[in-house]
């Protein structure tokens, strides 16, 4: 079990750390084809400005004389007029932007290949982030104007951030999914835990319950043999009426405790090679005497054996005793039948018996520890819900199966299945 549980830990971790890097991974693609559609945009609105700065209009003359600081035309101080261009240019630029779909903070530089004219935007608060830069090449009327390479570079900063505001659609609905799935199976484990330590404590106080029994049973038990011993024989019918009960209460009681030790691992199955077939024998006469003494009627069908297999042979006889019992209970005085058969190296056990089917709902439930039918004449019969649960646990301690079928036509039908071995192995 705590194999079980460090590998599914595991591999909850290894899946979850998977998942994650997987996001990043398409993050990172993401942000490359942004990054590259982004570039698309820019070399769009970069032909859209070479084109529209190539001849001679207001603006070109405007940043012309800007840049040459020729106030001939306009009659103003050299600063007005750099600042003058230097606002229509951005404004110009912020339009061309927008056209392609791109509402993002920008700066520009207009210069000279040799940097003998320039023109700058208005200086902005600036992070210590990573700057990507744009150029264009101006040709036409401002190149052939300053007899120099013109180029306008656009300048943006953090662009990273900018993208991943892009893919926001993407991101985070990724992260809360992935949060999501981290929580509930959080969750889980929690409530996996915590009925665990609820079973836990139900089963310890359980099995101290059916320890502390023990005492005063087997006391009522001697007690009354020494009784029997001293009183006439009227009275023994209620002697033995008690000794009766107290075998009942003590089988009970060392089933509950069987049960749980099997099912928390405590007790290691003692398998050894055996045939279980003389085995099975005596224990299908020693219920065909009860049926006698009681008027039901039984018959069985063992194949030829041997039925050679690696078991323990404690568990296997009560468990075939669990199914016979049931058969004897619930099957309303009707023909009990047993039949053992050999197939493709295993063991059938066949126990069928008639009286009231159970009902469709119920077949998945009747292996469930302390699960009974909740309707018709099965709530009257005394029991625990434990018979069943056991012979299941014995049959999975064996590599085995038990299975039930109910109808009216043909009873209920309990198949208990183990594996054999060969004589030789």
């Amino acid at each position: 079990m705590a194999r079980k549980r460090i590998f599914f830990i595991t591999l909850f971790v290894i899946s979850i750390i998977g998942l994650a890097v997987i996001q990043y991974r398409y993050l990172k693609i993401g942000l490359n084809l942004a990054r590259v559609q982004f570039s698309q945009k820019i070399a769009l609105v970069g032909a859209d400005v070479q084109q529209d700065l190539y001849g001679r209009n207001q603006l070109t003359f405007l940043l012309a004389n800007a840049l040459e600081k020729d106030t001939s035309f306009f009659k103003t101080e050299p600063a007005v007029l750099e600042d003058a261009s230097r606002y229509f240019l951005e404004d110009y630029l912020k339009e061309r932007l927008i056209d392609h779909e791109i509402d993002r903070e920008f700066s520009f530089a207009l210069k000279a290949r040799d940097s003998s004219y320039y023109l700058r935007s208005a200086e902005k608060p600036r992070k210590a982030e990573k700057d990507f830069r744009y150029p264009i090449e101006l040709k036409g009327y401002l190149a052939d104007r300053l007899d120099k390479r013109v180029v306008l570079q656009l300048e943006f900063q953090n662009l990273d951030g900018y993208f991943l505001s892009q893919l926001n659609g993407l991101t985070l609905p990724s992260l809360l999914f992935l949060l999501g799935i981290l929580a509930v199976v959080l969750w889980v484990l929690k409530t996996y835990y915590w009925q665990r330590k609820v079973i836990t404590t139900t089963n310890a106080f359980i099995n101290n319950l059916t320890h502390e029994l023990r005492t005063p049973v087997f006391s009522i038990s001697l007690a009354t043999k020494i009784l029997d011993a001293k009183i006439g024989e009227e009275e023994r019918e209620f002697t033995g009426r008690i000794l009766k009960e107290t075998k009942k209460l003590t089988h009970h009681i060392d089933k509950v405790l069987e049960l749980g030790a099997l099912e928390h691992k405590r007790t290691v199955l003692d398998k050894e090679r055996l045939d279980f077939r003389p085995s099975l024998e005596q224990i299908c006469r020693d219920f065909g005497a009860l049926c006698e003494l009681e008027g039901q009627s039984f018959n069985y069908d063992l194949t030829p054996g041997p039925y050679v297999m690696k078991a323990s042979l404690f568990h296997l006889e009560n468990a075939v005793n669990n199914l016979l019992d049931n058969a004897r209970k619930y099957g309303a005085d009707s023909l009990i039948y047993l039949q053992a058969t050999t197939r493709e190296k295993q063991l059938e056990i066949r126990v069928q018996n008639g009286g009231t089917p159970i009902p469709e709902s119920a077949l998945n439930e009747v292996f469930k520890k302390y699960y009974r039918i909740p309707e018709g004449d099965r709530q009257g019969i005394r029991g625990y819900g434990l018979g069943l649960s056991y012979v299941r646990t014995v049959a999975e301690k064996h590599r085995g199966r038990v299975s039930v079928s109910s109808d009216a036509a043909n009873g209920t039908v309990f198949m208990f299945v183990v594996p054999l071995i060969s004589d030789g192995s």
